[in-house]
């Protein structure tokens, strides 16, 4: 009898084992597999084999990487970490992916009530240096999020599109995108007079703090601009590259956090949805970038842009800042991309006191590099 129980003892063991170290992919009650997430810190895939990456093209996506000025860089599948490169730990500037942040953290207030998106920047007492044209009043809260506002008021600080911009009152709220910072400072604004809380507590409340960012400093936020051009300033933030791709997983699963839901499903989908495609931007040379780049816009993320071309950019949607900044979501592949250019250090290649720079171009190709150390059809021989 003892002899026919050891097997089975055995057995039964290494599922004990499997269920121990598995723990987050046990099945749920719908039958389903739980989504993975980090704990403290985040597991790692050891062999990439076993998720259907190929190492050998992960090495040759790492020469590639260490030929441009990225700083850091990591890559989940799956919600464990693939694939990381230079210092993860590092707090460094964001630039423009602040506002695809700014977007997440609007949610709760959209579904609450406590920010309605067609209320007009009339309705709120809107004004700004020199004062707002009344046309320019009638923009709303969503035609902020969309880059839609009609509002061509200089912004407090530079790196948009402003100087292809038409003459002020020329265009119709909600009928003509241009990335304009005015826009997204003004709703930085309105999320802080509506809510009645800064950018950067709501950050650490509604955000660092549920998805256990490990690098999070709240001293290490601030705002800057020039208040001379306009009153509302840019909301800088600084993360870390492994932070960041937490806030990446979050949007991946649906704004769900092990179970308990920090941004609206509804919200995180809408967001992240195409709302002006890749034909209607302007300035109009953002168009001629549709070769190999097919970024659109959602409420304030880059969403890809391709209906015709389904395939592991299906869906995908990114932020995306100056310098070589993002957080790039690759829902078909359950990937989530951050990658960090620190541009207060000095380059990493060429002479001295060039800026150190990743371009959209360059980080295309990292992309697609990932894609294609995916092995057929997943799986490695």
């Amino acid at each position: 009898m003892r002899a026919r129980l050891r097997p089975f003892a055995s057995g039964f063991a290494v599922v004990v084992a499997l269920v121990f170290i598995l723990g987050p992919l046990a099945a749920r009650p719908d039958g389903r597999q739980a989504p993975v997430f980090p704990e403290k810190d985040w597991a790692r895939i050891e062999k990439p084999e076993s998720v259907g990456y190929s190492s050998a093209r992960l090495q040759a996506l790492r020469a590639w990487v260490q030929s441009l000025d990225t700083t850091a860089m990591m890559v989940s599948v799956g919600g464990r970490s693939l694939f990381e490169y230079g210092e993860l730990a590092h707090l460094s500037y964001l630039a423009s992916v602040r506002k695809s942040i700014l977007a997440i953290l609007y949610g709760k207030y959209v579904e609450n009530g406590t920010i309605a998106l067609d209320r007009t920047l009339k309705d709120l007492d809107f004004t700004d240096v020199g004062g707002l044209k009344p046309e320019e009043l009638e923009a709303t809260i969503q035609d902020l999020l969309t880059a839609r506002s009609g509002v061509y008021h200089e912004a407090s600080n530079g790196g948009d599109d402003t100087a292809s911009a038409p003459p002020r009152g020329s265009q119709r709220h909600g009928t003509y995108y241009l990335y304009n910072n005015w826009d997204f400072n003004a709703a930085g604004a309105v999320f802080e007079k509506l809510t009645g809380r800064e950018i950067y507590d709501g950050l650490q409340t509604d955000l660092a703090q549920p998805i256990g960012m490990q690098d999070f400093d709240r001293s290490a936020q601030k705002k800057s601009g020039n208040t001379e051009r306009s009153q509302y300033l840019a909301y800088h933030i600084w993360l870390s590259t492994r932070d960041m791709a937490r806030v990446g997983l979050l949007m991946l699963r649906g704004g769900e956090w092990r179970g308990t839901q920090v941004a609206p499903r509804d919200w995180v989908r809408r967001i992240s949805s195409l709302y002006t495609p890749l034909n209607e931007m302007n300035p109009p040379y953002h168009r001629a970038l549709g070769t190999g780049d097919r970024w659109g816009y959602g409420y304030l993320w880059w969403v890809w842009d391709a209906p015709n071309s389904p395939g592991p950019f299906e869906g995908a949607y990114t932020g995306i800042g100056a310098g070589g900044q993002f957080i790039t979501v690759l829902p078909e592949l359950d990937m989530v991309v951050a990658h960090k250019t620190d541009m207060a250090q000095p380059p990493a290649h060429g002479p001295a006191g060039r800026r150190r720079t990743v371009s959209r171009q360059e980080y295309t190709t990292i992309l697609r590099m990932l894609v294609s150390a995916r092995c057929p059809g997943g799986r490695c021989e």
